[in-house]
């Protein structure tokens, strides 16, 4: 059994954003949607997530750019977005303790929720999301 932690460093990080998409890369509803999209710029992408939540958890900023974007047009729907939000949690919760790990899965609920909720609408609006 892991020793659980705070979530305080940089490496803490890795640990969390490369442990969860090693279990989204093998799960069966999501493994297909992110492998067609990132393809081999795996590296890229996980470096892009661990300044994401370099920058939300711990404060330091290092991630700009705009996360829903890429997302608008994935072939996903709820489902997805709550199998997404359980193997985060479960990640979270197999490593971390403490305010960090409360915080990183709320945000990531949030962020499940709004980003579905942003899909849907940009599905029924001849809008475009905004870089």
């Amino acid at each position: 059994m892991n020793e659980r932690k705070e979530i305080e460093t940089l490496e803490d990080v890795k640990l969390l954003v490369n442990h969860f998409y090693a279990k989204v890369r093998e799960d069966d509803m999501l493994k297909d949607i992110f492998n067609n999209v990132i393809q081999d710029r795996w590296p890229q992408h996980l470096e892009k997530m661990y300044r994401f939540w370099q920058t939300v958890l711990l404060e330091e900023h290092t991630y700009y750019g705009a996360p829903f974007v890429p997302h608008a047009n994935l072939p996903v729907d709820s489902a997805h977005f709550e199998r997404w939000v359980l193997l985060f949690g479960q990640t979270v919760d197999l490593y971390f303790v403490g305010e960090n790990a409360r915080k990183a899965k709320w945000q990531g609920e949030k962020m499940a929720e709004l980003f579905l909720s942003k899909i849907n609408y940009y599905r029924g609006s001849s809008s475009i999301p905004i870089y």
